[in-house]
């Protein structure tokens, strides 16, 4: 696919899309309600480069205080743009709005609450349709007014029963309720529109992203993409799995604005998102032939962060293309080399060797320590490939984002922890001191426990 050039989209002084240079976003970890927290991590946020940063507002407390964080900023010389990230209550939405450059919405939560339908009438899909344009109306209004842009963030973990009865829980499921909302947007007149496609399996991610910016232009309307994989987790795997799900994109000219998600300190995702950026500018001026060659020959030693993710741009981009043999690394340490291509295979969801992990960055909902906690459960049950475990945050987005996760340890705050077996809860409000002991009794009671005919299992069985 040829470069899209989109719309162009201000955000306060930031300007999206339209040719613009990529932009680097992230998000706080804080606590909203906490101005001075919220400021200072903010800060430390745009000092290293960021252009955008995300404040979750939940509630109207949260949407209001977001006034003395700008404020607070503003007079600290910080004029760079902020976002709200607004989850299941409209209200926070309109009061944001009002106060921040952008707000992020998420289509799923605009439809009707889930009833467990599986099957609507074509008058019951336009009844829903109705609906969604009345309740996003009001939103709309107050960011025309003030000239507050939108993110259309759809993930695949929330989407509607509806979208899901007609198109199952796939990319195709995402792409089209990103199309019905911007063109509810797009006919009570509102275009100043960014639009993100997320999910934790980077092939659902490349898949919709690919298929929204192919459907944009044949609509003859491109909006700006926001490039992201959700809940990617932390340490190398996730940087991997980051630069393989945006690099390949951007290497393409598929992308306007990118968050690398890390549950680590949001300051972390800025050099990893600028690294991104870098290879994937590198990968598109390397001649057509390059692009496709399985052999990698790599001289760092050891190998370099730059290195890593060319690496996983290029050879990862091939991978979702569907290639699955043939790669090879070359490197003065075979072994890291070798090490690295299978992490590479791991990412790109072709062949596993050890467990796979989602954790979700965190943020002001987050209630108790989820770095330590995925640490934790990291070291329990490190090699076991046919395994996945989602550590999760909160309640509000952990139960849909890990649905296709075995096992999901979820903070619930007060100091508890849900745990779930397969998306369905198995366990609640387990104290958090004791959840890790009781995730591990409850993947090895496990009828069909993936490590039963593992030999690595040793450790996590003494």
């Amino acid at each position: 696919m040829k470069s899209l050039l989109s719309k162009t989209v201000s955000v306060g002084n930031l300007l999206i899309g339209g040719g613009n240079p990529v932009a680097v976003q992230s998000m706080t970890n804080t606590d909203t309600l906490d101005t001075e927290a919220t400021v200072a991590q903010s800060q430390r946020l745009f000092d290293l480069g960021c252009q955008l940063v995300r404040i979750t507002a939940p509630g109207l407390k949260e949407a209001h205080n977001l006034e003395n964080i700008k404020n607070r900023l503003v007079q600290k010389g910080y004029t760079g743009p902020l976002c709200a990230d607004i989850h299941f209550l409209p209200e926070a939405a309109s009061v944001a709005a009002q106060i921040v450059e952008k707000v992020r919405i998420n289509p799923g939560n605009y439809c009707d609450r889930k009833t467990g339908k599986t099957e609507f009438s074509p008058a019951e899909q336009q009844a829903e349709r109705e609906r969604i344009r009345e309740r996003v109306f009001p939103l709309l209004e107050i960011c025309q007014k003030h000239r507050t842009a939108i993110r259309i963030g759809v993930n695949q973990g929330s989407l509607s029963e509806r979208m899901i009865s007609l198109y199952g829980n796939t990319p195709r499921a995402m792409v089209e309720s990103a199309l019905e909302f911007t063109a509810i947007c797009q006919a009570l007149g509102f275009d100043q529109i960014v639009v993100s496609m997320k999910s934790s399996r980077v092939r659902i991610m490349n898949e919709a992203v690919r298929m929204l910016a192919a459907r944009m232009q044949e609509n003859g309307t491109v909006y700006p993409l926001h490039l992201g994989v959700t809940e990617a987790g932390n340490g190398e795997d996730a940087r991997l799995l980051s630069s393989i799900g945006i690099g390949g994109l951007l290497a393409d000219g598929i992308g306007d604005t990118i968050r690398v998600s890390l549950t680590e300190e949001p300051e972390n995702e800025i050099p990893v998102a600028k690294r991104i950026v870098n290879a994937a500018r590198v990968v598109q001026e390397l001649p057509q032939d390059s692009r496709q060659e399985k052999h990698l020959s790599l001289d760092g030693q050891p190998l370099s962060e730059e290195q890593k993710t060319l690496a996983a741009i290029r050879l990862g981009k091939l991978m979702l293309q569907g290639e699955k043999d043939g790669f090879y690394i070359n490197t003065k340490d075979s072994t890291e080399g070798e090490r690295l291509l299978n992490d590479l295979l791991q990412a790109a969801g072709i062949k596993f060797h050890k467990t796979r992990f989602i954790a979700c960055p965190s943020c002001g909902r987050t209630k108790y320590d989820i770095q330590k906690a995925l640490a934790q459960v990291k070291a329990m049950f490190p090699d076991y490939p046919n395994l996945t475990i989602a550590v999760m945050g909160c309640v509000v987005n952990g139960p849909g984002e890990m649905a296709d996760a075995d096992f999901g340890y979820i903070g619930c705050g007060n100091g508890k922890v849900n745990l779930y077996q397969k998306g369905i809860a198995a366990q609640r409000n387990v104290p958090e001191e004791k959840a890790l002991e009781e995730l591990k009794k409850l993947i090895h009671s496990s009828a069909d426990a993936p490590f039963r005919d593992n030999p690595s299992s040793r450790n996590a069985e003494a």
